[in-house]
């Protein structure tokens, strides 16, 4: 029977502390980028959505304290 000498490690070389460091940082980005999307879209849909509302609100205000006759 013949043994295959293998050459080389099978394993990579351990990354460095940057290249974690940077991988941990775009992993961490990620969700960062979609959260922070997803809540100025909810924001943003909130307010164009109680546009009319404030409006209305603000024009009855407006009138409230003026003498009708």
């Amino acid at each position: 029977m013949t043994y295959m000498a293998q050459g080389g490690s099978t394993m990579g070389e351990e990354p460095s502390w940057a290249e974690l460091l940077l991988g941990f940082a775009l992993a961490a980005a990620v969700p960062v980028v979609v959260g922070g999307t997803v809540l100025v879209s909810l924001i943003g849909l909130t307010v164009w959505a109680t546009a009319p509302l404030r409006r209305r609100r603000s024009e009855r205000s407006d009138t409230a304290g003026r003498p009708t006759g």
